[in-house]
C-alpha cells in the first residue's frame, strides 16, 4: 500500500534520462505524456472505481474500472460499461438507493442487493435527480419534471404555462357585458362551458391516477428554468421577460472551411452592449396548479445603486427602484443552484444584482402559506468591486439547517446558519456533507496558497483537520459506504490521478499512474516556490521560479517572465498546470542559459478577497508593479540580468505582456502576446463588467486599462500571435492593436496568424510554430 509521502514523491521525475526536452516534444500532442484521469467515481459497492481517460490520438474516452484492494484496472466493454453506476449520484436519506444519470438516462441502484433500476429510456437528456425524505425520485427531463416512485413508476408533472389561465374567468369589458345582459341564449351557453370545466376541475382533484394540472404565469414571459420539490408538492419558476434585447452578437468569420468559402461564425456580444435581462422568481402550488411572483424588493441593499456616482457623472438617469437581477439556477452534474430540503417544505436559491455587487441567497417556506409566502434574505454578501463567482456553494443539512461559503470575511469560509466553522487567511471550496449530517469535507489551502488539501471540520463546530498531504488536491467523491474517500489529485509533473483514503484520514492507496514510461524517466526541472516581498503595498507575491542546479559564478542570466492566463487563475500551485506545455518550455530555457519566472500576480486565485479586486477599473497596473518587483528579486537573488529581461503570456498574460511594454518601455527588451485583449470594450460583459463596469458608465477605467491606448510608448521587440477563429478573444484585437501600431509608424513588432486557430491551440503544428517564433525572439534579443 501506498502512503500518503511515496504519492507525493510520485510527482517527481527520476533522473534516469538526462536528455533536454526539445522545442518539437514540448509542443507535440501531449499524448507522449499520457493522458490525466478525467473524471472518477465510486462503484455502488465503494469496491471499484471508474473513470474515464481520453484515448491516444482521437476524441473518443474510454471508461475504466479499477479494483481498491488489488489495483488492477481493466477497460470496460460496451455491455459491462451498462452495469457501471455514473458519476455524481444522489443517495436517499436512508442510504439504501442511489439515482444517477448516465448517458443522459436516470437509473437507481439498490444499495443492499446491487440491483439497477433503469427509471428512464428516451431520446431527452434527463438530469437533476433528487429524494424526497419518504423516498420518492424527482427529475428532469429537457424542461419537464417527472417523479418516480419505487412500487408505482413514474408519474409527469403538468408544466407551468405562459398565458391566461383557462380555469379563471376572464374580467369582461363593457360590451361584453352588454352581450350578455341582453341574450339569454348566450348567457346559458357560456353557463354550460363554466358548469363543464368546473366538474373537470372537480374530477381531476378528486382523481388521484390524474395529472395535477399546469399552473399558468400570465404577462409577457418565458420561462427560463424550474426546480420541483422533492416531495412533488411545489415547483420554482424563473422568467424573463419574452423577446428581451440580448445584444448584438459579433460574427466571427472561419477562413479555411469543407467550403471553401468564407463562412461567418456567431459569437457572442460585447460588454455593455445592452444590460443583462431582469429576472423573476415565481412559486407553483404543483397540486392546486396556481403560480404567484415572489416579490425581490425587500432583500437588503437591492434598491441602493452602488454605481449611482458613475451613473451621475456620466449623465445618467439614477436608477428607480430595486436593481435588475438574475437567479442563479444552472448547475454542472453534481448539482444545482437551487436547493430543497428533504421534505420539500423550504426551498433556497440565488439572486444576484446584475452589476454583480450584492448577491443573496433566499428562502421560502411555503407549506401552509401560499398565498402569503415572501422571500427571506439568509445571506447577502456585498462588495463594491464585485461577488466572485466562485465560492458561492449552499444547501441544507438533514436536520434543515442551512450551510454556505462567503468571501464576508475576505477568504471563502464556510458558516452553518451564520455561525463561522472556518477561519483564517486560506480558502474553503467544494463543499460536501456526509449522509449523516455530522462532518463537512472540503478543499483547502491552509498550509500555503497553492497546495491544496481534502479537510474536514464537525458540523457543530471546532478544529479543522487536513485529511491528506498530497498537496495537489484537486476533487473527492465519498464512497457509498461513506467508509473511504476517492481524491483527485496532481503535481507539478503528474497529470490527475485517483487515490483513496479512509474517511477520516490515514493512509493513501495510489490507483493510477497514466503517465508514460518516456515522461516519467525524464529528468524535469522541480519548480521554486519562492515568496517575493511586494514594494506596492501587497504583501508577499508567490511565484515559481526555474533556474540552473548550479550557477556560475559572476554570471548574469537573462530572464524570462511567463504570466498566466484568465486572470483570476492560479498558477503557481502544486497542481498539475494547465500551461504543462509551457512548464517545457521553461525547461528548455533554463537548459539553454535563462532564468524563468511565474508569479501569481494581484486578481489570481487563492490569495482572497482583497487580491483578486486590487485591479478593480485599474487592469494591468497592481500586475505590472508585481512584475517589476519579481523582476528586481530575481536580479538580486537570482543573478537575473535586468538588462535582458523578456516576458510573454497568452489571454490575459497576452494583455499583461502589452502593459508591461506600453507602460515600462526599455524595462523588458521583448515580450510575446499571445491571443491578447488590447481593447477590453471588445471583451465580454460577464467577465468585464465585474471589473471595469461598462464602457459608457465607465469609460475612464476603459481606457486606464486598455493597452491599445498605451500603444505610442512601444519601442521594444514585440511578438503578437493570436488564433484567426478565436471566439473568446477576437482575432480583431490583434487587428485593431496592428492597425494603431501602423499609423503611430511603430517598426520592431510582427502579427503572426493563425487560420485554424480558436483561444486554446489544438493543432501541434500550430503551438510548434508559435513557440519557434518566441524563443527565436527571446535569443536574438535577451541574448
Amino acid at each position: 500500500m501506498f502512503v500518503a509521502c511515496c504519492l507525493v514523491l510520485a510527482s517527481v521525475a527520476r533522473a534516469q534520462d538526462p536528455t533536454p526536452v526539445t522545442l518539437e516534444q514540448a509542443m507535440a500532442n501531449p499524448d507522449w505524456i499520457g493522458r490525466p484521469v478525467e473524471s472518477a467515481w465510486w462503484s455502488w459497492d465503494s469496491r471499484t472505481v471508474n473513470y474515464t481517460q481520453q484515448r491516444t490520438d482521437s476524441n473518443v474516452r474510454d471508461q475504466f474500472q479499477v479494483e481498491q484492494e488489488s489495483r488492477g484496472t481493466r477497460k470496460l466493454t460496451g455491455a459491462q460499461r451498462a452495469e457501471i453506476d455514473g458519476a455524481y449520484p444522489v443517495s436517499d436519506t436512508q442510504g439504501a438507493r442511489m439515482a444517477f444519470v448516465r448517458n443522459g438516462d436516470v437509473f437507481v441502484r439498490e444499495l443492499s442487493s446491487g440491483r439497477l433500476i433503469q427509471v428512464t429510456r428516451s431520446v431527452t437528456e434527463e438530469a437533476s435527480p433528487q429524494w424526497s425524505a419518504d423516498g420518492q425520485l424527482v427529475y428532469r427531463s429537457g424542461k419537464d419534471w417527472f417523479v418516480w416512485r419505487p412500487n408505482a413508476g413514474v408519474t409527469a408533472i403538468a408544466p407551468v404555462k405562459v398565458g391566461k389561465d383557462p380555469a379563471v374567468e376572464p374580467k369582461r369589458d363593457t360590451l361584453q357585458q352588454q352581450q350578455l345582459a341582453l341574450f339569454k341564449t348566450l348567457r346559458d351557453d357560456v353557463a354550460r362551458k363554466q358548469a363543464a370545466a368546473a366538474q373537470s376541475r372537480d374530477w381531476r382533484a378528486e382523481d388521484p391516477t390524474q395529472a395535477s394540472p399546469s399552473a399558468y404565469i400570465d404577462g409577457n414571459f418565458e420561462i427560463q428554468s424550474t426546480s420541483l420539490s422533492p416531495n412533488g408538492r411545489w415547483m420554482l419558476a424563473i422568467t424573463q421577460e419574452k423577446g428581451a434585447d440580448t445584444g448584438r452578437e459579433t460574427n466571427t468569420p472561419k477562413w479555411i472551411t469543407e467550403t471553401g468559402y468564407t463562412e461567418p461564425e456567431s459569437s457572442r456580444t460585447l460588454v455593455g452592449r445592452t444590460d443583462p435581462v431582469n429576472q423573476q422568481v415565481w412559486l407553483v402550488d404543483v397540486q392546486a396548479g396556481k403560480a404567484r411572483q415572489i416579490a425581490l424588493d425587500g432583500l437588503p441593499g437591492i434598491q441602493v445603486d452602488p454605481l449611482k456616482d458613475l451613473r451621475a457623472k456620466a449623465g445618467k438617469d439614477p436608477l428607480k427602484g430595486s436593481r435588475a437581477v438574475r437567479i442563479q439556477t444552472d448547475g454542472d452534474d453534481s448539482g444545482t443552484a437551487v436547493h430543497w430540503t428533504a421534505g420539500g417544505d423550504e426551498v433556497a436559491f440565488m439572486v444576484r444584482a446584475v452589476d454583480n455587487k450584492d448577491r443573496w441567497i433566499v428562502s421560502l417556506a411555503p407549506k401552509g402559506k401560499f398565498d402569503s409566502v415572501a422571500a427571506v434574505s439568509r445571506h447577502r454578501l456585498t462588495d463594491p468591486a464585485w461577488i466572485n463567482w466562485n465560492f458561492n456553494d449552499f444547501g441544507y443539512t438533514p436536520d434543515n439547517r442551512l450551510w454556505y461559503l462567503s468571501e464576508q470575511s475576505g477568504y471563502s469560509h464556510l458558516y452553518l446558519e451564520g455561525k463561522a466553522l472556518t477561519s483564517g487567511r486560506w480558502e474553503a471550496s467544494d463543499v460536501t456533507l456526509d449522509r449523516a449530517g455530522k462532518q463537512f469535507f472540503f478543499v483547502c489551502n491552509r498550509a500555503n496558497p497553492g497546495t491544496y488539501e481534502l479537510c474536514t471540520v464537525n458540523r457543530d463546530g471546532g478544529s479543522v483537520r487536513e485529511l491528506t498531504s498530497l498537496k495537489g488536491v484537486e476533487g473527492y467523491a465519498i464512497a457509498p459506504n461513506q467508509q473511504r474517500i476517492l481524491v483527485r489529485y496532481s503535481g507539478s509533473y503528474l497529470p490527475t490521478q485517483v487515490a483513496t483514503i479512509p474517511l477520516n484520514g490515514g493512509q493513501a492507496t495510489a490507483l493510477t499512474d497514466t503517465r508514460s514510461p518516456e515522461f516519467k524517466s525524464r529528468t524535469w526541472i522541480q519548480p521554486e516556490y519562492v515568496q517575493i516581498p511586494s514594494k506596492h503595498g501587497a504583501g508577499t507575491i508567490w511565484g515559481k521560479f526555474y533556474g540552473p542546479a548550479k550557477y556560475e559564478a559572476g554570471r548574469k542570466y537573462p530572464i524570462v517572465f511567463f504570466v498566466h492566463g484568465a486572470g483570476y487563475l492560479q498558477n503557481v500551485s502544486q497542481r498539475y498546470p494547465a500551461y504543462f506545455r509551457e512548464q517545457m518550455f521553461h525547461n528548455l530555457l533554463v537548459e539553454r542559459g535563462y532564468v524563468v519566472m511565474d508569479i501569481d500576480y494581484r486578481a489570481s486565485e487563492g490569495y482572497g478577497r482583497d487580491w483578486r479586486t486590487a485591479i478593480y477599473r485599474q487592469m494591468g497596473h497592481p500586475e505590472l508593479e508585481d512584475h517589476l518587483d519579481a523582476l528586481d528579486w530575481v536580479v538580486a537573488n537570482k543573478q537575473g540580468d535586468k538588462d535582458k529581461a523578456g516576458i510573454y503570456g497568452g489571454s490575459y498574460g497576452g494583455f499583461m505582456t502589452f502593459m508591461a511594454l506600453m507602460r515600462a518601455p526599455g524595462t523588458f527588451k521583448a515580450g510575446a502576446a499571445l491571443r491578447p485583449v488590447a481593447d477590453w470594450a471588445q471583451y465580454n460583459h460577464e467577465y468585464t463588467s465585474n471589473i471595469l463596469n461598462t464602457p459608457e458608465l465607465d469609460p475612464e477605467a476603459y481606457r486606464k486599462s486598455s493597452p491599445i491606448y498605451y500603444a505610442d510608448q512601444l519601442q521594444d521587440r514585440l511578438l503578437i500571435a493570436h488564433g484567426m477563429i478565436d471566439d473568446n478573444v477576437f482575432y480583431r484585437d490583434s487587428v485593431m492593436l496592428a492597425q494603431r501600431l501602423i499609423e503611430l509608424r511603430k517598426t520592431r513588432w510582427e502579427l503572426a496568424s493563425y487560420p485554424m486557430e480558436r483561444h486554446g491551440f489544438v493543432n501541434s503544428d500550430s503551438w510548434y510554430d508559435e513557440y519557434r517564433r518566441i524563443y527565436e525572439l527571446f535569443e536574438t534579443e535577451l541574448k
